[in-house]
């Protein structure tokens, strides 16, 4: 593990080498800001993961994040609305998990959302992803309406906890849909935490919540095995 010197940490935002590492998460900025460079190696994704760190940009380089505080989700505080109990009583769409990962990385990258012009999930994380889903860390739910996915999400599973990572939704109530049958899926292998990243009405409707990056940071190093 490298140590880090004084003048790194008079840096405003630290520029990742080839090694195998991540400065202290609470020398992010305040933006969730902490570094940049380096690339996407599944061994890399694994360790920033495992220190509440993620990837977000639209254009290289890698600018990574971990923001403070953090929105979560514990499973046991999952709200379901008055329509998704409907649509969940009524069988309305077919669930799935890790049937087709890779059409559904596709579509949240496709999908267009109002608030961003661009996406993140360049070709490099489409890859990325798909090779940590080949080693078991990265997992897909999905809705299926005749047929057709309609739905879905993505993210990384270590230990106890679910790293949410982007959902998409063809048709109305989808992606709540499979983010509410998953929630329940993961709650029964003893998932203890979602990480939801950044804050969301949408799934601030669901139950997720700020907490203190501290209080998040504790929480990992408790859910997530050693490596």
């Amino acid at each position: 593990m490298k140590s880090w010197s004084l003048s790194d940490f008079l840096m405003a935002i630290f520029a990742l080498s080839d090694e195998l590492s991540f400065p202290p998460v609470h020398l992010a900025e305040k933006d969730g800001l902490l570094a940049i460079g380096g690339d996407l190696d599944p061994q890399r994704l694994l360790l920033a993961y495992t220190s509440g760190i993620f990837p977000w940009y639209e254009a290289p380089p890698v600018l990574w994040w971990c923001p403070n505080p953090r929105f979560v989700l514990f499973p046991g505080e999952l709200r379901k609305s008055k329509t998704v109990r409907s649509l969940l009583n009524k069988n309305a769409f077919q669930f799935t998990i890790d049937q087709d990962f890779e059409q559904v990385i596709r579509h949240c990258r496709n999908i267009k959302r109002s608030n961003q012009d661009g996406t993140w999930i360049t070709e490099d994380v489409v890859r990325a992803y798909q090779q940590l889903h080949r080693q078991g860390y990265a997992h897909s739910a999905e809705v299926w309406k005749d047929g057709i996915l309609v739905g879905g999400l993505y993210g990384i599973r270590l230990g106890q906890v679910f790293f949410g990572e982007s959902m998409f939704s063809l048709v109305s109530n989808a992606s709540r849909y499979a983010f509410t049958c998953y929630t329940e899926q993961l709650k029964t292998e003893g998932v203890q935490l979602i990480d939801c990243q950044v804050y969301s009405e949408y799934l601030e409707s669901m139950g997720a919540r700020m907490i203190d990056g501290k209080e998040f940071d504790a929480l990992l190093k408790e859910y997530i095995p050693a490596r």
